[in-house]
């Protein structure tokens, strides 16, 4: 691939930089090497973390992160809920989800009682009383059913975890209703800041999922990078209709491309 013209990297987290406490090596060591080469934004569908929580955790891999790199499925929900005048909401999120949406929109309520919308977060705190007083409201039609990514697992070292998709087949099976609106990856909308900075040919989506990172990839029509150091396989992708633009082992396999490295010189030099 051409990295002459690309000036964008959005990253994928989880199965991408690091899988779960875990760092990949070659990704970090990719990431801190061309940092000053490339603008690189990082963005997760896992809801469970602020974007806080995430620069800490990039910092601690050496990674300069910063706030204003950090994308997430929070800044679409809430352009969401200011548009349509929703001031009240039921939230399926643990308190850091919370935390957060509160800080994006401080004039939001947090109730049952008056709820407009249940919105469905990865709860890493989920109870039984949150789920059935979720599945009360959603037998009112009125109320709107939101929810902030369709992940069905999220990736840890020890295995595949339920995420937000598969807390969806539940409330779908309880009370027969899906959600009307699923915010984050792959919806394009979670990159609208970027494509309007960039042309498309700039920028380029970096992930370890074909569901979520590729597809995103392809609804915002930019390159994309598909990554083994998470959750696809080569099996995965012989499947697809749609081929990611390259296929690494992880991110740091990327350096053999880079203008003017080794690999490269000894092409030039046959």
């Amino acid at each position: 691939m051409d990295w002459s013209g690309k000036r964008c990297v959005v990253l994928d987290m989880d199965g991408t930089v690091y899988l779960g406490h875990l760092p990949i090596a070659g990704a970090v060591a990719f990431i801190r090497r061309h940092w000053q080469d490339l603008d690189f934004y990082f963005l997760s569908n896992n809801t469970s973390k602020s974007p806080r929580s995430y620069v800490a955790r990039l910092n601690l891999m050496g990674i300069p992160a910063t706030l204003s790199r950090l994308l997430s499925p929070v800044r679409p929900l809430v352009d969401f809920l200011r548009a349509r005048k929703i001031g009240c909401l039921y939230p399926v999120g643990n308190t850091e989800f919370q935390g957060y949406l509160h800080e994006c929109m401080p004039e939001l309520e947090f109730a049952e009682a008056g709820a407009q919308a249940v919105v469905l977060a990865y709860d890493t705190e989920l109870s039984y009383h949150r789920i059935a007083r979720a599945a009360l409201l959603l037998q009112k039609p009125q109320v709107l059913f939101l929810a902030t990514h369709p992940d069905l697992v999220c990736p840890s070292p020890e295995g595949p975890l339920p995420d937000v998709g598969s807390f969806i087949a539940l409330f779908a099976s309880a009370t027969g209703r899906q959600p009307q609106f699923i915010f984050g990856k792959p919806d394009p909308q979670v990159l609208a800041p970027l494509l309007a900075r960039y042309r498309k040919a700039e920028m380029l989506m970096v992930g370890d999922r074909l569901t979520t990172d590729m597809q995103l990839a392809r609804n915002a029509g930019i390159d994309s990078i598909l990554v083994l150091s998470g959750e696809a396989t080569l099996e995965d992708v012989a499947k697809e209709q749609y081929q990611p633009t390259l296929v690494l082992k992880d991110l740091g396999e990327a350096e053999k491309d880079w203008p003017g490295s080794a690999s490269e010189a000894g092409q030039q030099d046959v």
